[in-house]
Protein backbone atom coordinates (compact mmCIF):
# COMPACT_ATOMS: atom_id res chain seq x y z
CA UNK A 1 0.00 0.00 0.00
CA UNK A 2 2.58 2.64 1.04
CA UNK A 3 4.77 1.36 -1.73
CA UNK A 4 5.43 4.08 -4.29
CA UNK A 5 3.06 6.49 -2.74
CA UNK A 6 3.71 10.00 -1.33
CA UNK A 7 3.31 10.23 2.35
CA UNK A 8 4.16 13.10 4.52
CA UNK A 9 5.15 13.22 8.49
CA UNK A 10 4.27 16.32 10.18
CA UNK A 11 6.56 16.63 13.04
CA UNK A 12 8.99 14.92 10.85
CA UNK A 13 12.46 15.59 12.54
CA UNK A 14 11.57 14.50 16.01
CA UNK A 15 12.24 11.12 17.50
CA UNK A 16 9.85 8.93 15.66
CA UNK A 17 10.36 10.56 12.51
CA UNK A 18 14.11 9.87 12.65
CA UNK A 19 13.06 6.27 12.54
CA UNK A 20 10.18 6.18 10.43
CA UNK A 21 11.78 8.18 7.38
CA UNK A 22 14.77 5.66 7.34
CA UNK A 23 12.98 2.51 7.73
CA UNK A 24 9.77 3.55 5.68
CA UNK A 25 12.38 4.21 2.72
CA UNK A 26 14.29 0.90 3.25
CA UNK A 27 10.96 -1.33 3.49
CA UNK A 28 8.09 0.70 1.08
CA UNK A 29 10.16 2.78 -1.18
CA UNK A 30 7.82 5.57 -1.47
CA UNK A 31 7.88 8.19 -4.22
CA UNK A 32 8.40 11.44 -2.06
CA UNK A 33 8.54 11.01 1.51
CA UNK A 34 7.51 14.76 2.93
CA UNK A 35 9.11 15.95 6.35
CA UNK A 36 7.02 18.54 7.66
CA UNK A 37 7.95 20.71 10.50
CA UNK A 38 8.65 24.12 11.86
CA UNK A 39 12.52 23.69 12.55
CA UNK A 40 14.38 24.50 9.64
CA UNK A 41 18.20 24.15 11.66
CA UNK A 42 16.54 20.54 12.74
CA UNK A 43 15.33 19.73 9.00
CA UNK A 44 19.07 21.19 7.62
CA UNK A 45 20.90 18.47 9.76
CA UNK A 46 18.35 15.48 8.99
CA UNK A 47 18.71 16.76 5.20
CA UNK A 48 22.61 15.49 5.53
CA UNK A 49 21.44 12.36 6.62
CA UNK A 50 19.81 11.45 2.72
CA UNK A 51 22.15 13.65 0.73
CA UNK A 52 20.63 13.73 -3.02
CA UNK A 53 18.12 11.01 -2.08
CA UNK A 54 15.30 12.47 -4.37
CA UNK A 55 12.75 10.69 -2.38
CA UNK A 56 12.92 12.77 0.50
CA UNK A 57 11.32 16.23 0.82
CA UNK A 58 11.61 19.06 3.17
CA UNK A 59 8.71 21.41 3.85
CA UNK A 60 9.12 24.35 6.38
CA UNK A 61 6.01 24.91 8.14
CA UNK A 62 3.37 24.49 11.26
CA UNK A 63 0.49 22.52 12.11
CA UNK A 64 -1.11 26.15 13.42
CA UNK A 65 -0.89 27.27 10.13
CA UNK A 66 -3.53 25.69 7.39
CA UNK A 67 -2.59 27.55 4.24
CA UNK A 68 0.96 26.19 4.94
CA UNK A 69 -0.57 22.47 5.47
CA UNK A 70 -2.64 22.94 2.47
CA UNK A 71 0.23 23.71 0.20
CA UNK A 72 2.35 20.38 1.51
CA UNK A 73 -0.49 18.31 1.35
CA UNK A 74 -0.97 18.65 -2.76
CA UNK A 75 -1.02 15.08 -3.91
CA UNK A 76 0.08 13.46 -1.00
CA UNK A 77 -1.56 9.76 -0.32
CA UNK A 78 -0.64 9.08 3.35
CA UNK A 79 -0.40 11.19 6.92
CA UNK A 80 1.41 10.54 9.73
CA UNK A 81 0.60 13.36 12.08
CA UNK A 82 3.76 13.53 15.05
CA UNK A 83 3.95 16.83 15.64
CA UNK A 84 3.17 17.66 19.55
CA UNK A 85 3.88 19.93 22.57
CA UNK A 86 4.51 16.90 24.34
CA UNK A 87 6.75 17.62 27.70
CA UNK A 88 4.46 17.72 30.50
CA UNK A 89 5.80 19.92 32.85
CA UNK A 90 5.84 22.28 29.65
CA UNK A 91 2.77 21.91 28.73
CA UNK A 92 1.68 22.75 32.29
CA UNK A 93 3.29 26.15 32.18
CA UNK A 94 2.17 27.01 28.86
CA UNK A 95 -1.32 26.08 27.84
CA UNK A 96 -2.17 27.87 25.67
CA UNK A 97 0.56 27.14 23.46
CA UNK A 98 -0.19 23.25 23.73
CA UNK A 99 -4.13 23.70 22.86
CA UNK A 100 -2.57 25.40 19.94
CA UNK A 101 -0.44 22.99 18.65
CA UNK A 102 -1.95 19.45 20.00
CA UNK A 103 -5.50 20.56 19.43
CA UNK A 104 -5.77 23.60 17.20
CA UNK A 105 -3.14 21.77 14.85
CA UNK A 106 -5.11 18.30 14.88
CA UNK A 107 -8.15 20.02 13.22
CA UNK A 108 -5.61 22.19 10.70
CA UNK A 109 -4.78 18.19 9.78
CA UNK A 110 -7.95 16.74 9.36
CA UNK A 111 -9.25 19.51 7.50
CA UNK A 112 -6.49 19.65 4.98
CA UNK A 113 -6.30 16.36 4.56
CA UNK A 114 -10.13 16.26 3.72
CA UNK A 115 -9.79 19.03 1.41
CA UNK A 116 -6.41 17.29 -0.70
CA UNK A 117 -8.30 14.36 -0.58
CA UNK A 118 -6.37 12.66 1.33
CA UNK A 119 -6.69 8.72 1.47
CA UNK A 120 -5.22 7.47 5.12
CA UNK A 121 -4.00 9.55 8.11
CA UNK A 122 -2.61 7.83 11.48
CA UNK A 123 -2.57 10.40 14.48
CA UNK A 124 0.10 9.41 16.89
CA UNK A 125 -1.29 9.22 20.54
CA UNK A 126 0.46 8.83 24.00
CA UNK A 127 -0.62 6.57 27.23
CA UNK A 128 -1.43 10.37 28.86
CA UNK A 129 -4.18 10.22 26.54
CA UNK A 130 -5.96 8.04 28.76
CA UNK A 131 -8.04 9.18 32.29
CA UNK A 132 -5.87 12.39 31.72
CA UNK A 133 -4.99 14.44 34.70
CA UNK A 134 -2.50 16.56 33.09
CA UNK A 135 -2.52 19.15 29.97
CA UNK A 136 -0.97 17.50 27.87
CA UNK A 137 -2.96 14.46 28.25
CA UNK A 138 -5.90 16.36 28.24
CA UNK A 139 -5.04 17.93 24.55
CA UNK A 140 -4.18 14.52 22.91
CA UNK A 141 -7.70 13.02 24.12
CA UNK A 142 -9.35 15.73 22.33
CA UNK A 143 -7.19 15.14 19.28
CA UNK A 144 -7.81 11.82 19.25
CA UNK A 145 -11.41 12.39 19.75
CA UNK A 146 -11.01 14.96 16.40
CA UNK A 147 -9.11 12.56 14.49
CA UNK A 148 -11.97 9.65 15.53
CA UNK A 149 -14.90 11.94 14.56
CA UNK A 150 -13.11 13.06 11.38
CA UNK A 151 -14.53 10.33 9.72
CA UNK A 152 -17.66 11.54 9.73
CA UNK A 153 -16.67 14.79 8.65
CA UNK A 154 -14.96 13.65 6.04
CA UNK A 155 -18.31 11.13 4.92
CA UNK A 156 -17.96 10.09 1.67
CA UNK A 157 -15.09 12.11 0.55
CA UNK A 158 -12.98 9.33 1.30
CA UNK A 159 -10.52 10.01 3.68
CA UNK A 160 -10.07 7.63 6.52
CA UNK A 161 -8.18 8.53 9.86
CA UNK A 162 -7.04 6.39 12.91
CA UNK A 163 -4.93 6.95 16.22
CA UNK A 164 -1.90 5.04 17.48
CA UNK A 165 -1.20 4.88 21.27
CA UNK A 166 2.33 3.62 22.90
CA UNK A 167 3.89 4.66 26.25
CA UNK A 168 7.42 5.32 27.05
CA UNK A 169 9.83 5.70 23.78
CA UNK A 170 12.55 4.15 25.00
CA UNK A 171 16.04 6.92 24.03
CA UNK A 172 13.70 9.18 22.70
CA UNK A 173 14.12 13.09 23.73
CA UNK A 174 13.19 14.38 27.04
CA UNK A 175 12.32 11.06 28.12
CA UNK A 176 13.45 9.01 31.28
CA UNK A 177 15.90 7.02 29.68
CA UNK A 178 18.26 9.63 28.58
CA UNK A 179 17.70 11.87 31.70
CA UNK A 180 19.16 9.82 33.79
CA UNK A 181 21.84 8.51 31.42
CA UNK A 182 22.77 12.60 31.57
CA UNK A 183 22.24 12.63 35.64
CA UNK A 184 23.91 10.31 36.87
CA UNK A 185 27.16 12.24 36.99
CA UNK A 186 25.93 14.18 39.48
CA UNK A 187 26.19 10.93 41.79
CA UNK A 188 22.30 11.07 42.43
CA UNK A 189 18.89 10.21 40.50
CA UNK A 190 15.68 11.84 41.39
CA UNK A 191 13.26 9.75 41.52
CA UNK A 192 9.70 11.08 41.59
CA UNK A 193 7.80 7.90 43.77
CA UNK A 194 9.14 4.93 44.24
CA UNK A 195 6.09 3.29 43.12
CA UNK A 196 6.36 4.70 39.99
CA UNK A 197 6.10 2.22 36.53
CA UNK A 198 5.65 3.04 32.99
CA UNK A 199 5.38 1.17 29.87
CA UNK A 200 8.49 0.76 27.37
CA UNK A 201 8.67 0.78 23.95
CA UNK A 202 11.22 1.34 21.35
CA UNK A 203 10.81 3.63 18.07
CA UNK A 204 10.98 0.86 15.89
CA UNK A 205 8.25 -0.38 17.39
CA UNK A 206 6.11 2.11 17.29
CA UNK A 207 7.35 2.30 13.94
CA UNK A 208 5.88 -1.05 12.69
CA UNK A 209 2.47 -0.07 14.61
CA UNK A 210 1.71 2.48 11.99
CA UNK A 211 2.79 0.70 9.58
CA UNK A 212 0.12 -2.10 10.58
CA UNK A 213 -2.56 0.61 11.28
CA UNK A 214 -2.48 1.84 7.86
CA UNK A 215 -2.69 -1.50 6.13
CA UNK A 216 -5.81 -2.77 8.93
CA UNK A 217 -7.67 0.54 9.21
CA UNK A 218 -11.32 1.41 7.92
CA UNK A 219 -11.41 4.38 10.09
CA UNK A 220 -11.89 5.50 13.86
CA UNK A 221 -10.00 2.58 15.46
CA UNK A 222 -7.56 3.73 17.89
CA UNK A 223 -4.33 1.28 17.78
CA UNK A 224 -2.53 -0.07 21.53
CA UNK A 225 0.20 -1.83 21.37
CA UNK A 226 0.84 -4.83 23.66
CA UNK A 227 4.30 -3.76 25.13
CA UNK A 228 6.14 -4.28 28.91
CA UNK A 229 6.34 -2.29 32.23
CA UNK A 230 9.05 -1.47 34.10
CA UNK A 231 9.41 0.11 37.54
CA UNK A 232 11.39 3.43 37.26
CA UNK A 233 13.42 2.49 40.24
CA UNK A 234 14.35 -0.84 38.28
CA UNK A 235 14.94 1.51 35.03
CA UNK A 236 17.44 3.30 37.03
CA UNK A 237 19.17 0.64 38.67
CA UNK A 238 20.40 -0.44 35.04
CA UNK A 239 20.62 2.95 33.52
CA UNK A 240 23.08 3.74 36.50
CA UNK A 241 24.14 1.21 38.44
CA UNK A 242 25.49 1.77 42.34
CA UNK A 243 23.92 5.61 41.68
CA UNK A 244 21.86 7.12 44.92
CA UNK A 245 18.24 7.32 44.31
CA UNK A 246 16.77 10.22 45.87
CA UNK A 247 13.01 10.67 46.11
CA UNK A 248 12.00 14.28 44.92
CA UNK A 249 8.06 13.73 44.95
CA UNK A 250 5.65 13.65 41.78
CA UNK A 251 6.11 16.64 39.09
CA UNK A 252 2.84 18.37 38.15
CA UNK A 253 0.99 16.23 35.85
CA UNK A 254 2.46 13.32 36.64
CA UNK A 255 0.79 9.77 37.25
CA UNK A 256 2.37 6.85 39.55
CA UNK A 257 1.17 4.36 37.05
CA UNK A 258 0.13 5.35 33.03
CA UNK A 259 -2.66 3.88 31.54
CA UNK A 260 -3.26 3.41 28.28
CA UNK A 261 -7.16 1.54 27.47
CA UNK A 262 -9.30 3.00 30.57
CA UNK A 263 -12.30 1.17 32.35
CA UNK A 264 -14.53 2.99 29.90
CA UNK A 265 -13.07 1.99 26.72
CA UNK A 266 -13.88 -1.46 27.73
CA UNK A 267 -16.64 -2.56 26.03
CA UNK A 268 -15.33 -1.10 22.78
CA UNK A 269 -11.88 -2.82 23.28
CA UNK A 270 -10.64 -6.03 21.31
CA UNK A 271 -7.61 -7.87 21.92
CA UNK A 272 -5.28 -9.30 18.92
CA UNK A 273 -1.96 -10.90 18.51
CA UNK A 274 0.34 -8.40 19.85
CA UNK A 275 -1.78 -5.13 20.14
CA UNK A 276 -5.37 -3.92 21.16
CA UNK A 277 -7.87 -2.25 19.71
CA UNK A 278 -10.15 0.48 20.36
CA UNK A 279 -13.14 0.78 18.59
CA UNK A 280 -15.30 4.01 18.06
CA UNK A 281 -18.45 4.25 20.04
CA UNK A 282 -20.49 6.18 17.43
CA UNK A 283 -22.38 4.77 14.17
CA UNK A 284 -22.17 1.66 15.66
CA UNK A 285 -18.89 1.26 14.50
CA UNK A 286 -17.79 -1.13 17.75
CA UNK A 287 -19.75 -3.84 16.41
CA UNK A 288 -19.06 -3.45 12.79
CA UNK A 289 -17.15 -6.63 11.85
CA UNK A 290 -15.12 -5.10 9.33
CA UNK A 291 -13.76 -3.43 11.82
CA UNK A 292 -13.43 -6.21 14.31
CA UNK A 293 -12.18 -8.73 12.30
CA UNK A 294 -10.59 -11.78 13.91
CA UNK A 295 -10.26 -9.33 17.90
CA UNK A 296 -11.81 -10.82 21.03
CA UNK A 297 -13.57 -8.69 22.68
CA UNK A 298 -11.70 -7.56 26.18
CA UNK A 299 -13.99 -8.24 29.90
CA UNK A 300 -16.12 -5.51 30.76
CA UNK A 301 -14.18 -4.34 33.55
CA UNK A 302 -10.61 -4.61 31.68
CA UNK A 303 -8.08 -2.01 32.29
CA UNK A 304 -4.45 -1.46 30.47
CA UNK A 305 -2.19 -0.05 33.04
CA UNK A 306 1.63 -0.03 33.38
CA UNK A 307 1.19 -0.95 37.14
CA UNK A 308 -1.16 -4.05 36.47
CA UNK A 309 0.24 -4.76 33.36
CA UNK A 310 0.98 -8.77 33.25
CA UNK A 311 4.34 -8.39 30.53
CA UNK A 312 7.63 -6.62 32.62
CA UNK A 313 10.47 -5.95 30.78
CA UNK A 314 13.37 -7.86 32.75
CA UNK A 315 16.97 -6.21 33.39
CA UNK A 316 18.85 -8.23 30.97
CA UNK A 317 16.02 -7.10 27.88
CA UNK A 318 16.66 -3.09 29.17
CA UNK A 319 20.89 -4.30 29.54
CA UNK A 320 21.08 -5.46 25.89
CA UNK A 321 18.40 -2.58 24.81
CA UNK A 322 21.06 0.21 25.88
CA UNK A 323 23.87 -1.90 24.82
CA UNK A 324 22.71 -1.70 21.28
CA UNK A 325 21.36 1.58 21.71
CA UNK A 326 23.72 3.81 23.99
CA UNK A 327 24.99 5.77 21.42
CA UNK A 328 21.68 7.27 19.81
CA UNK A 329 20.61 7.72 23.84
CA UNK A 330 18.59 11.77 23.24
CA UNK A 331 19.97 12.41 20.23
CA UNK A 332 16.87 11.89 17.99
Amino acid sequence: MLKNSSILITGGTGSFGHTFVPLTLAKYSPSRLIVFSRDEMKQWEMAKLYGDDPRVRFFIGDVRDKDRLHRALNGVDYVVHAAATKIVPTAEYNPFECIKTNINGAMNVIDACIDQNVKKVIALSTDKASSPINLYGATKLASDKLFISGNNYSSDLGTSFSVVRYGNVMGSRGSVIPFFNEVKSSGSIPITDPRMTRFMISLEQGVDLVWHAFADMVGGEIYVKRIPSMKVTDLASIVAPGVDQKVVGIRPGEKIHEQMIGLEDAPFTYRYHDYYKILPCINGWSEDEKRIKDGVKVAQDFIYDSGSNPQWMSADELSDWLENNRAKLGEI
